[in-house]
């Protein structure tokens, strides 16, 4: 009761508010204008540019990841690197907006600390083309400061899961390990992986506090575009577009979160 008295006050009913504010116009009157303004080339420009940085954050996020997952599956679960692995994992995971953004810039900002280093120790400026941290490509690296740890939490328990027996069996058996991978280990771990996949491509598709904390260069994701349509000055009358947004933004996450669902359904088989 208490866990459904809380998402109805702060999910279905913002939720709802929303998606119906996208229905009416500034008037309070009826119109389908806001729906229609998702086929403009610059809102389908804005949800491709969200839909490219999601993919390609996840993608990275995933394979680092479960990278270091591998690496820490000889490791005792209870000793240095690995409690300190997933503590850290736990943080960054949550780590995000105005915090984030201040480090960023602290660290790789045009006047940050590891931007002097590399001028002054190596001649690398990594701004030569300009200060691409405050556009849509910094939001790149910005993301996988929490979108790694998240793959790090979700799939290490996947990975952890792995039975040693099967193993051994295959080597018995007259396998080898890089077999046992190839024939038993991934087929078995492909649904767990591409369930986290998806949970990082909605958690970036839906991160707004980073993204208006960094970039200071337009409105070129949707959360910035909705923000956009809410407070901008220039773009009167239009305000109701953020709910249009935002349902277009809701039914992406949508679909998924429904396609995450199946998938872990599927690999929650065989780790039961």
């Amino acid at each position: 009761m208490p866990l459904a008295l809380y998402v109805t006050a702060f999910l279905a009913v913002p939720t709802v508010l929303a998606v119906a504010s996208g229905l009416f116009d500034g008037d309070g009157a009826f119109t389908l204008d806001n729906l229609a303004a998702l086929g403009d080339p610059v809102i389908l420009t804005t949800f491709g540019n969200s839909t490219w940085l999601s993919l390609l954050t996840a993608v990275i996020g995933a394979v680092v990841g479960a990278l270091v997952c591998y690496a820490m599956l000889g490791l005792p679960e209870t000793g240095i690197v690995r409690t300190t692995v997933d503590a850290a994992s736990g943080v960054l995971a949550q780590f995000g907006g105005v915090m984030l953004a201040f480090a960023m810039i602290a660290a790789i900002g045009t006047q940050g600390i590891v931007t002097k280093f590399l001028s002054s120790t190596f001649g690398l400026e990594l701004y030569a083309d300009g200060a691409w941290i405050y556009a849509l490509p910094g939001l790149i690296p910005a993301y996988l400061v929490f979108q790694v740890p998240l793959m790090i939490i979700t799939f290490m328990p996947a990975l952890a899961a792995l039975r040693p027996q099967w193993a051994e069996a295959h080597l018995t058996l007259g396998g080898t390990r890089a077999n046992f991978w190839r024939f038993v280990g991934l087929p078995v771990l492909a649904p767990s992986f591409l369930a986290s996949l998806l949970l990082l491509f909605a958690n970036a598709f839906s991160s707004y506090a980073t993204a208006a904390a960094l970039a200071s260069q337009g409105s070129q994701i949707v959360p910035l575009q909705i923000r956009t349509a809410l407070t901008s000055e220039t773009v009167l009358g239009r305000e109701n577009l953020a709910g249009a947004l935002a349902l277009g933004m809701i039914v992406v996450v949508a679909v998924v979160m429904t396609m995450y669902a199946l998938v872990q359904r599927r690999a929650a088989r065989w780790q039961s």
